[in-house]
């Protein structure tokens, strides 16, 4: 499902492709031209985010999805048994995802992550979660123009 989302005078345009199992083969069509990827994940869930691990690995390591900024949203904070963002960043490896790295004959290009706690039932924790996305991104549109520029004076 496409969703526009108005959030601080800016625009984001955000696909909600869901993680069930039936559309993960369509995540790759949608890292297609991405500026950005959030990938949530439920925190209070720890028998599921090796799975959750797994998927973003390999959605994360394609051709179309080198050096994109990932946010990862730990989410469900406010339940009992919820990991912290940082148990959640260990447990999916991006640590690594951060090193860069995609499928074989793809660039390694380092990636701009980071791993934000919040809620989407009270809405907490998104606003600054999505001005960290919004940041990777603008940083990476920038370092990508200061390319091109050093690219064209040789």
């Amino acid at each position: 499902m496409l969703r526009a989302l108005r959030w601080q005078g800016v625009s984001f345009m955000i696909w909600d492709v869901g993680g069930q199992d039936r559309v993960r083969a369509l995540w790759r069509s949608y890292t297609r031209a991405a500026d950005g990827m959030v990938f949530v994940v439920d925190s209070a869930d720890v028998e599921r985010m090796e799975e959750a691990r797994v998927e973003l690995a390999r959605v994360t390591r394609t051709r179309e999805a080198a050096g994109v900024p990932l946010l990862v949203v730990a989410n469900k904070q406010d339940l009992p048994r919820a990991r912290s963002a940082a148990d959640v960043e260990r447990l999916l490896g991006v640590a690594e995802l951060r090193r860069g790295g995609t499928s074989a004959g793809a660039p390694r290009l380092p990636r701009p992550c980071c791993v934000r706690p919040a809620c989407a039932i009270t809405g907490d924790g998104l606003d600054h979660a999505l001005e960290q996305l919004y940041e990777m991104i603008r940083a990476r549109r920038k370092a990508d123009k200061h390319h091109h520029a050093k690219a064209r004076r040789r």
